[in-house]
């Protein structure tokens, strides 16, 4: 399908696929059918955001630019209950700790990825059959200014522990918008989400 030529053009794809179920559209794109004992297990999340991807033109290419380089625009799906309130934090990247010590928030992985982002509502009630969870409206979102300050203090927080050698400290407590988690079986790789709040 190929990455769209436009704002416009990507936000009428998203719109194209607004009300189709998880089942409708992996049938759309020639996925093999989806239901609960086939669908993932704990890699569910993985599995929709790669079919919504390629729904929307991604090319799924270098995990350290946004999943559209040319128009810069991440694409998140963001699992959502029936109150249409986000159910669980959104991964965004994975930050090597050496990385992470010595880059400034504006050249970050992060940043670029947080710049401008298509969030992609999806149905998660557990109780809901995994491929008859519903995909919602899509809407673009950049930080404000403030949002932008938040982001860059929770950056330069989570450095300045891993500067001062405190890696222990690393956890989801730390951070009002950002949250560090370990992502390997060592515990030195650690990845940045997005939390509920942020």
């Amino acid at each position: 399908m190929g990455e769209p030529a436009s704002e416009a053009a990507l936000v009428a794809r998203a719109t194209a696929i607004a009300g189709l179920s998880l089942g409708e559209l992996a049938a759309r794109l020639g996925w093999p059918a989806w239901d609960d004992d086939t669908a993932g297990g704990t890699r569910r999340k993985g599995r929709v955001g790669q079919l919504v991807e390629e729904a929307l033109g991604a090319a799924g290419g270098s995990s350290r630019e946004p999943d559209l380089p040319t128009l810069g625009i991440e694409i998140k799906t963001l699992p959502v209950g029936r109150d249409g309130v986000p159910r669980e934090t959104t991964f965004v990247c994975t930050v090597p700790l050496n990385e992470l010590a010595s880059t400034s928030f504006e050249d970050s992985v992060l940043a670029r990825r947080l710049a401008r982002v298509l969030f992609v509502p999806v149905e998660s009630e557990p109780d809901l059959a995994f491929a008859q969870r519903r995909i919602g409206a899509a809407f673009l979102w950049s930080p404000s200014p403030l949002q932008q300050a938040l982001l860059r203090d929770d950056w330069e927080a989570i450095a300045r522990v891993v500067a001062a050698g405190d890696i222990h400290r690393l956890d989801a407590r730390l951070g009002v918008a950002l949250q560090t988690r370990p992502k390997a079986a060592h515990g030195g790789v650690r990845r940045i989400v997005v939390s509920e709040d942020g």
